[in-house]
């Protein structure tokens, strides 16, 4: 059953390869929302983006926006992997091509140009404290952009947040299992980081920092999986949330 998916299971050993990513990404898409099937090809317009750089892309870009770049709702939810057309240079740290950007403009992802000759080169993220390393390869970065996306697909229907308290804190790896992907900054800053994953069947949760005040972020795959997880961590959470068991309605 596609609720039986677990991104900590299916991640067990890490993300030793290019290989490794992708095949994790087909699972992902197709437990929670459509296979990646007849998915149409960007060759083209890869092509032409390459043009004024002079240079090709790396491998791993190339295999990213061929498995998911005409898949929005895999990878364009809230801070989205950029068409190709839009992929732009950034001009500190020698020039940075961008090929993803928040929602809002507030923060960019990008692999140095310096590093393009590369096959699966370092990502860096630009924010209020300028570039610095995010992931040390691109494919890494491309599990965490559809792990992210994944929080506010399907409309964000599934979605919930809430800040956690210490007793929350301690909650969180007690009763879910840690994603085996490197600790990495989040873009807000340093008193947002580092941001850490979780999981249980059918259930997925991103927590950025570690101390109180950290805000955890929820999605679930079905409607029973997300109220099983504000249950079990009993915050304040912003879209609210009462226990299935009571006669109150959700109030969301």
């Amino acid at each position: 059953m596609s609720g039986s998916f677990d991104v900590a299971q299916a991640l067990d050993g890490g993300v030793c390869s290019r290989g490794r990513a992708w095949a994790f990404i087909r699972s992902f898409a197709a437990a929670w929302g459509k296979p990646l099937v007849g998915v149409g090809s960007l060759t083209a317009e890869l092509t032409r983006a390459e043009a004024p750089l002079g240079c090709s892309l790396p491998a791993a870009l190339h295999e990213l926006y061929a498995l998911v770049g005409t898949r929005p709702d895999l990878v364009g939810n809230q801070d989205p992997l950029l068409p190709p057309h839009e992929m732009f240079v950034h001009d500190e740290c020698g020039g940075v091509l961008v090929f993803r950007s928040e929602n809002q403009g507030c923060a960019f992802w990008g692999v140095r140009l310096a590093d393009l000759d590369r096959e699966d080169p370092p990502v860096l993220v630009h924010a209020r404290h300028g570039w610095v390393p995010f992931m040390d390869r691109l494919s890494l970065a491309s599990v965490e952009l559809v792990l992210s996306e994944a929080l506010c697909g399907d409309g964000g229907r599934l979605y919930n947040a809430c800040e956690l308290s210490a007793d929350l804190l301690r909650k969180v790896p007690e009763h879910f299992q840690k994603v085996p992907l490197p600790d990495y900054p989040m873009w807000t800053g340093p008193e947002d980081s580092p941001v850490r994953w979780f999981s249980a069947p059918g259930k997925l949760l991103g927590q950025d920092g570690l101390d109180v005040h950290s805000w955890l972020h929820v999605r679930g795959r079905t409607r029973a999986d997300l109220d099983a997880i504000c249950a079990t961590i009993p915050g304040r959470w912003s879209l609210g949330y009462t226990d299935s068991t009571s006669s109150e309605p959700l109030p969301f």
